[in-house]
């Protein structure tokens, strides 16, 4: 696994258009399921969930059964929270564990469209993983959903091992939009004097600010693409309600002060609107004095770890990710960097 400072690897033969052959059926497919299920139409946020649900259910079919999986709505600060909380057979507790966010924009999918990859991980990185049902934009805009992952941190600081958690051996976890609100409870928490909250962050393609370069968006932000340019300004505008948030750390982390946050594991594609905002955090935390280690997968695309039924690459990714996790959360006194 490479650092900030190293060059590419994990190459696999793309196509002509710079995606893996296995990746692209898995945009051609997604593609053609959303045009299918909306007609072309662009349709209210409420029915446009119950289309990506659908869209998405193919793709969390199969892969590792679960020894238990249990749903519990958690009384925290930010007011009732529910998680699924996935076991793989950890065996002894009190056992390891990932708070996992799921992607889409603060605005669709949910624990049930990220089913498989919370098993995958679980199973992998043989830890618990604790699924965050958050609110979801535009109902609910900037701090609900953040300060409701903080919320659950805290509840399984202080009581995790009622759950059978190590409260010395937390990580969080998220993709896309899932990431932000990783990355961002964390430093929530840094700020707040609990830095030791948290021991490790898996950031999976996550949105770090608003803003992407003209060339991301001419390169990898067009029609067609997983993830659109215009999509981008789309969802930051649902979850920020159109504020102006460049000075708050908290929404866009590519802005906050790094120093004292935990490891981090940045998965990121090579064909992705959001890729240059991953090598700029990158580059960013190593220069803060954060452990942080990353992987780019050449010609993935956002979304490309749901693709892990037929794509090599991603199926090597979740593999990446779960390898860190298991390093990281091996023992509870993982590394931080000074504050």
């Amino acid at each position: 696994m490479s650092d900030a400072g190293d060059a590419d690897r994990d190459v696999t033969p793309a196509a002509a258009d710079g995606i893996d052959p296995d990746i692209r059926r898995f945009v051609a497919r997604v593609n053609a399921d959303y045009a299918r299920l909306t007609g072309g139409r662009e349709l209210p946020v409420g029915e446009m969930r119950a289309v990506a649900e659908q869209v998405r259910a193919p793709w969390r079919e199969g892969g590792p059964v679960m020894q238990d999986t249990t749903e519990r709505v958690l009384d925290t600060e930010a007011g009732a929270v529910r998680v699924r909380i996935y076991d793989p057979g950890v065996g002894a507790r009190p056992a390891p564990a990932l708070v996992y966010m799921h992607g889409g924009g603060w605005t669709l999918f949910s624990l049930d469209t990220h089913d498989r990859v919370m098993r995958e991980y679980a199973a992998r990185a043989g830890v618990l993983v604790v699924g965050v049902d958050y609110a979801l934009a535009p109902e609910a805009r900037f701090p609900v959903a953040l300060n409701q992952v903080v919320g659950v941190v805290r509840w399984l600081h202080e009581h995790g091992a009622t759950l059978g958690i190590d409260a010395g051996r937390i990580a969080l976890g998220g993709d896309s939009a899932g990431g932000n609100l990783s990355i961002c409870s964390s430093i929530a928490l840094r700020d707040a004097g609990q830095a030791d909250h948290v021991h490790g962050l898996l950031l999976i393609y996550p949105a770090f600010d608003k803003h992407c370069t003209p060339e991301a968006m001419r390169r990898f932000g067009g029609p067609g693409a997983v993830l659109t340019a215009e999509e981008v300004e789309y969802f930051w505008a649902n979850y920020t309600g159109g504020a102006d948030l460049r000075n708050e750390p908290l929404a866009m982390p590519l802005r906050a002060r790094l120093e004292g946050l935990p490891p981090m594991c940045l998965t990121i594609p090579e064909c992705d609107v959001l890729t240059e905002q991953s090598h700029q955090m990158a580059a960013r935390l190593r220069a803060a004095g954060v452990p942080v280690a990353f992987n780019v997968y050449a010609g993935a695309t956002h979304s490309f770890i749901e693709a892990m039924s037929i794509a090599p690459v991603a199926d090597r990714a979740i593999d990446d990710g779960a390898r860190w996790l298991r390093e990281t959360l091996r023992s509870g006194d993982a590394h931080h960097g000074a504050q």
